[in-house]
């Protein structure tokens, strides 16, 4: 049968044995020189007569704990097969090899063994509390007791606080090495609690054949099927360099990592930025070719660059071309990291979703931002074919963006420069959130409301007048309150709906849109000089505005120089089943192809030197305004069927003398 030895390092007080069910425990006083096995033999019971117990009094019989730091007093080198040693002292090996023979357990109770290697056999397991730089493990590979190992710095030799360059590379070495090494032993769990430690990441590693620096390689590399796990206790920081380009921690070309916990903190304020240049690739984590890889509650902080940077592996017209694939990043707090909180430039099947993103881009006392500076920008590298056309070096798609909280970015909130298939859906944040250069991204359901130092700015910005790669886009569902502009939309296919715009300057601005619609949108102002919607100096074709309730100061809807330019003679903007509310005239002056049809309106409408404008089955409700002025030359101008009601003094369709009436189709209108 087998036996289990137990060795400790005081003396156990064993007066008893019992042969029970066949199974032998053999107790051993560790104080002896050598270790020893007393035989167990079968004794025959006989009956003895039952006396009376006298009463005996006896002194207190307890073993007081042994200390951990004490040498030991036993040697391994006689071990059994199938024994279980408890290492509660200091065992030396004294740079030996101890060749232990089959099924040994080798257990922690607060002791270490150091200085030396242990060679196992097979069947063997050893608990992950004993293994330390001192420790050297060969044979076969042992069982670690518990799958989970808990790095503890001072087993290592890592060096805390500030610290030189050179040990703060020998940091970052260890700490690696040290996973790799882990992870052969079978641990699915690598768990850091307190440590607060420099990690040397702008050198390349000492002692290796590579002579070129990649950020993703020098950085502290986590393996493939690893969960590393940090504690709020735990502070890895970047050691202050001159490096342009940096990674404290990356998942580079790696599967099946987890992340969790931890503070991750860059250099931006120590950074020396003397050698010019932007340096402004110096990222906190960096997912490179990262797949099923999740990064959750990890804070990260300070980057000379991004808090994360999740991109691919060579170019997209490489065979080797990898991108990350399957990549959550959930319940992180970014903070005031120097370029973005979070960058996407080559990826797929990504999601971002529940962090909190900070300050992304700000001025500290030390250093300034630099450009985006958003929360969370997405932005696919791309070079141009000389054609008119794209060459993407990567490609950023199939994004999801959802229920994070962005504050105090110094340029934006979300945006999608550059991707594919992007949604951004339930956020909620003080900056904006936009497109440039997309196909079928959504921005819906979002919370967006300014700050003093946003409401300058855009609420929700929808894309590049000038693009041509920006198409069949989304904007719905969103409540967007407090900005110069509630939203921007321009470039073709895009759908603008439901989205509920609250005291802004100006609700919305379509400019340079084709094959659009924007309706069942709610705009509502008190802001002095607001407009509902503004069309500015733009060619809009195709375009349908329905069903939206628009209400503000200034002019509800005010269009100007639209569809002027000698390609849009035939252009067209459809607006229809909306409803204008607001004490002043609606507007609409030298433009071009509209055509207003079931709207209701509680105030006049302006018309100047328009041509081809198209009035029908309208209600004008209007107690201090005429009905329809038309000012100035105005041509080619149709009003039929609708039904205007003005006050006495007021006049329901009213012309001046400049505009010929012969220009002007009047038919079966009501006039109140």
């Amino acid at each position: 049968m087998p036996q289990i030895i137990i060795i400790m390092k005081e003396t156990i007080k064993a007066t008893l044995f019992f042969l029970l069910l066949g199974f032998t425990l053999t107790v051993v006083s560790c104080n002896n020189e050598e270790l020893f096995v007393e035989p167990v033999t079968e004794v025959e019971e006989e009956e003895t007569p039952v006396e009376e117990e006298e009463e005996i009094d006896t002194p207190d019989d307890t073993t007081t704990s042994a200390d951990p730091s004490l040498p030991c007093e036993f040697s391994l080198n006689d071990i059994e097969p199938n024994s279980t040693v408890v290492i509660d002292c200091v065992m030396d090996l004294g740079g030996a090899t101890v060749n232990l023979p089959a099924n040994v357990t080798i257990l922690y109770e607060g002791g270490e063994i150091i200085n030396g290697t242990l060679n196992f056999s097979e069947g063997s397991v050893i608990d992950g509390d004993l293994l330390n730089v001192a420790l050297t493990i060969t044979g076969s590979t042992p069982q670690l007791k518990d799958p989970a190992f808990n790095f503890v710095p001072e087993r290592w030799e890592i060096v805390q606080g500030e610290t030189t360059s050179e040990i703060a590379l020998r940091n970052r070495d260890i700490l690696e090495s040290i996973m790799n090494e882990i992870k052969e032993l079978g641990i699915t769990e690598f768990i850091i609690d307190e440590i607060d430690a420099y990690f040397e990441v702008s050198k390349v590693t000492s002692g290796t054949s590579n002579q070129n620096f990649y950020p993703w390689v020098e950085a502290i590399n986590v393996p493939s099927d690893f969960n590393l796990i940090m504690t709020d206790n735990t502070n890895l920081r970047v050691f202050p360099n001159s490096r342009d380009r940096y990674s404290l921690m990356s998942v580079y070309d790696a599967k099946n990592v987890t992340i969790t916990g931890g503070n991750l903190i860059g250099d931006r304020d120590e950074h020396d930025y003397s050698s010019g240049g932007s340096h402004e690739w110096g990222h906190v984590m960096e997912l490179k070719a990262a797949v099923n890889t999740t990064v959750s509650n990890v804070r990260m902080m300070y980057g000379a660059g991004d808090g994360v940077k999740i991109s691919s592996l060579n170019f997209t017209y490489d065979v080797d071309y990898r991108p990350s694939n399957n990549v959550i990043v959930r319940d992180c707090t970014f903070d005031s990291n120097r370029r973005n909180n979070i960058s996407i430039t080559g990826g797929m099947n990504i999601t971002i979703e529940n962090n909190l993103l900070l300050n992304a881009g700000v001025d500290t006392q030390k250093s300034l931002g630099t450009n985006p500076r958003y929360g969370l920008d997405v932005e696919s590298t791309r070079n141009s074919d000389g054609n008119g056309g794209y060459v993407y070096l990567e490609r950023a798609e199939n994004i999801l963006i959802r229920n994070n909280t962005e504050r105090g970015s110094a340029r934006g909130g979300l945006t999608v420069h550059i991707g594919f298939n992007v949604t951004i859906d339930s956020n909620i944040t003080e900056n904006s959130i936009g497109y440039s250069y997309t196909e079928g991204t959504k921005i819906i359901n979002n919370v967006i409301t300014s700050t003093p130092s946003s409401y300058s700015t855009t609420g929700i910005d929808g894309g590049k007048s000038s693009s041509k790669s920006t198409r069949n886009n989304e904007i719905s569902g969103n409540t967007v309150t407090g900005f110069n502009v509630g939203i921007n939309v321009k470039n073709t296919e895009t759908q603008v709906f439901n989205n509920t715009i609250l005291n802004n300057v100006v609700g919305i601005v379509p400019i340079s849109l084709t094959n659009s619609d924007i309706y069942n949108n709610t705009i509502d102002s008190d802001v002095d000089s607001s407009k509902g919607m503004a069309i500015n100096i733009t060619e809009l074709n195709n375009v349908t505005i329905e069903g939206n309730s628009i209400t503000a100061v200034q002019n509800s809807i005010k269009i100007n120089r639209c569809n002027t330019a000698s390609e849009s003679i035939n252009n067209t903007v459809l607006i229809k089943n909306n409803e204008f509310y607001g004490p002043r005239y609606s507007q609409i002056i030298d433009s071009h192809g509209l055509v207003f049809e079931n709207n209701k309106f509680n105030h006049g409408i302006e018309l100047y030197d328009s041509n081809d404008i198209t009035f029908n089955n309208n209600e004008i409700t209007t107690p201090n305004h005429d009905g329809i002025y038309l000012r100035r030359v105005n041509t080619d101008i149709s009003i039929s069927n609708n039904a205007i009601d003005v006050a006495s003094n007021k006049t329901c369709i009213r012309i001046d003398s400049t505009t010929n009436s012969s220009e002007i189709a009047d038919s079966n209108n009501n006039c109140f």
